[in-house]
C-alpha cells in the first residue's frame, strides 16, 4: 500500500492530467491542401466572385430579355403597327392626293416603315411638292407634312400656263392663271445681248425679279415683260407700268417702288432702275 501511495506522488502530472477530463480532445483535422473539398481556397474565390459579379450578370441576362421581347413588341406584336395616316400643310393640292402618292403601308410594324421612301415617293409623284417631313405618331400614326410650291411666275403654253416657282422650278400647268401671279412674257429675239442670254437665262432673271417683288406689289403685278437682260418693265393693274431694269438690287427696288406707291397712288409710270433715285410720272 505504502509502495502505490508513492508511486502516485511521484508522478504527479500523470494525476491532474486524468483528473475531471472526461473523455479525451479529439484530434485536429488537418487542413486540405488541394482545395477540392467544399472549403477549399478555389470554392471560397469563385464564391467571392460570383457575390462580385452577381449584380452584373443579373443586369446583362435582364438586358437580353428586355431587347428580345422588345424586338418582339416593335416587329411581331400587333401593338405598334400603322393604323392611320394624317396629311397637314396643302393648299391647292387635297389630303386624298398626298395618301394616295405617299402609299404608306398600313398593318406594318411602326418602327419599320422607311420614312425617306414614303417622302420620295411623295414628291415624285406630286411635283407640286416641295418637301414633306414623314414622322411617326406612336403608337399607331404616321403624320405628313407638306409644304407645297408656290408659283411666282406664269409661263403661258398655248390656253394654258406653267407655273414656276422661286427657284425656276416648271412644277405644274393650270388651265385658269392663278389670281395674284404674273405672266412671263420674253420679247427678247431682236435684242443685241440675244446671243449672251438666251431665253432660259432670261426665265431665270424674271423669276428672281418676281420672287424679289414685295407682297403687296406682286398681287397687283399682272405682267413681267423681258426684252433683255438689263430691260425688264413690270405691268400692274389700272395699266400702270413700272420700269425694273436688270435683276440686280432686287430687295432695294422692290423697297422703293413700294414707296412711290404709297407716295403717289394715282401716277401710272414708275421708274426704279436705279433705286436710289427712283422717279414717278403721269400723278
Amino acid at each position: 500500500m505504502a509502495g502505490a501511495t508513492t508511486a502516485q506522488r511521484g508522478n504527479p502530472g500523470s494525476a491532474r492530467k486524468g483528473k475531471g477530463s472526461g473523455s479525451p480532445k479529439p484530434p485536429k483535422q488537418p487542413r486540405s491542401s488541394g482545395g477540392s473539398g467544399p472549403q477549399g481556397p478555389g470554392v471560397q474565390r469563385l464564391v467571392r466572385r460570383l457575390r462580385h459579379r452577381g449584380p452584373v450578370l443579373l443586369a446583362l441576362l435582364a438586358a437580353v430579355l428586355l431587347t428580345g421581347g422588345g424586338s418582339w413588341v416593335l416587329y411581331g406584336s400587333s401593338w405598334l403597327r400603322v393604323e392611320k395616316v394624317t396629311t397637314s400643310g396643302t393648299q391647292v393640292l387635297t389630303p386624298e392626293q398626298v395618301l394616295a402618292a405617299a402609299a404608306v403601308p398600313v398593318g406594318a410594324p411602326l418602327v419599320g416603315v422607311d420614312t425617306d421612301e414614303i417622302a420620295g415617293r411623295v414628291r415624285s409623284r406630286l411635283p407640286r411638292v416641295d418637301s414633306v417631313d414623314v414622322v411617326r405618331a406612336w403608337p399607331h400614326g404616321i403624320g405628313l407634312k407638306v409644304t407645297e410650291r408656290k408659283p411666282v411666275l406664269l409661263i403661258k403654253k398655248d390656253a394654258k400656263f406653267v407655273e414656276v416657282d422661286a427657284s425656276g422650278v416648271r412644277f405644274d400647268t393650270a388651265a385658269k392663271a392663278p389670281a395674284g401671279v404674273p405672266v412671263l412674257e420674253l420679247s427678247a429675239a431682236q435684242s443685241p445681248s440675244g446671243r449672251r442670254f438666251d431665253e432660259e437665262r432670261l426665265l431665270h432673271e424674271a423669276v428672281g425679279v418676281a420672287g424679289d417683288l414685295p407682297e403687296a406689289v406682286a398681287k397687283e403685278t399682272v405682267q413681267v415683260r423681258v426684252g433683255s437682260y438689263d430691260s425688264v418693265v413690270l405691268e400692274l393693274t389700272r395699266g400702270r407700268t413700272v420700269v425694273w431694269g436688270s435683276g440686280e438690287q432686287g430687295e432695294a427696288k422692290g423697297r422703293a417702288l413700294t414707296a412711290l406707291l404709297k407716295a403717289a397712288p394715282k401716277a401710272d409710270h414708275f421708274d426704279v432702275s436705279v433705286p436710289t433715285a427712283p422717279a414717278v410720272s403721269g400723278s
